[in-house]
């Protein structure tokens, strides 16, 4: 009998280009394979940046959106659950001071973002523009900021505070209580499940995520763009389709 499966998606570098919106064209093929199939974000992002890059009916269609690396969890435009967690002050203080010394030279503006149960850090600034944005992801290229502060944040504060910092995104960092990073929302899904991330390397946000539903035997796929998530989906979608047609043909007798 074929089993149906369950489709998580992250948002950023997954179904859209980084903090933009998504592809027109790709927009409207999501929403027609959501209204078959189960489907969930897991993002780093809050829910209003969400729907700023894919817009009401596709946050709608997803059964769940979990933002902030799942510590709000929202369902048909209405959050269902959060963590009140906040960012310890000496750990505000440690990222203020990285803002200080780093020899990127451009600040854009919203350096610290405190989110739902979690909070961001980017040294270029969420407020960036484009240009901006792809000078930082050409200097962290070469010069591995983004690694180096998420290694010494962890170093000095990962036991002491209970708190872990990830790579997410393009210019950004991830923070939260230790554990509560994206593999909090594994629970929800078994082996029949397929996870699409672009951050699945050790350090990256969608890491702990796709080690826990390996460990359940789902299917993870690290995508490098939106392009490359559509063309698995279509796919898949041509997989469904020719599974359900040899399953009619078996109870037609055909």
């Amino acid at each position: 009998m074929f089993t149906e499966l369950k489709y998580i998606f992250d948002v950023d570098g997954t179904l859209t280009p980084s903090r933009q919106k998504v592809d027109p064209d790709f927009e409207q093929w999501l929403w027609d394979f959501m209204d078959h199939n189960d489907c969930y974000f897991a993002t780093g992002s809050d829910y209003a940046k969400t729907l700023e890059q894919l817009d009401y009916p596709l946050c709608h269609a997803v059964k769940k959106s979990y933002n902030c690396c799942g510590n709000s969890v929202w369902s048909g435009g209405v959050e269902i659950e959060y963590n009140d967690w906040h960012l310890p002050s000496l750990c505000e203080e440690y990222l203020e001071a990285q803002l200080s010394k780093s020899l990127f030279p451009i600040r854009a503006g919203g350096h610290i973002e405190h989110r739902t149960g979690s909070c961001n850090f980017s040294i270029v600034g969420r407020e960036c523009n484009l240009q901006q944005r792809e000078q930082y992801v050409q200097w962290d290229q070469q010069n591995r900021e983004r690694e180096y502060i998420a290694a010494e944040f962890n170093y000095l504060f990962g036991e002491q505070l209970d708190v872990t910092a990830q790579i997410g995104g393009e210019t950004g960092l991830d923070i939260f209580k230790t554990g509560h990073d994206k593999s909090q929302i594994a629970k929800h899904f078994d082996k029949n499940t397929v996870f699409f991330g672009d951050k699945m390397q050790p350090g990256g946000n969608d890491y702990p995520l796709a080690q826990a539903l390996q460990q359940k035997g789902a299917t993870t796929i690290e995508v490098d763009s939106w392009q490359d998530t559509w063309r698995y989906l279509k796919q898949y979608a041509e997989q469904h389709a020719n599974q359900n047609s040899r399953m009619a043909g078996n109870i037609l007798g055909i």
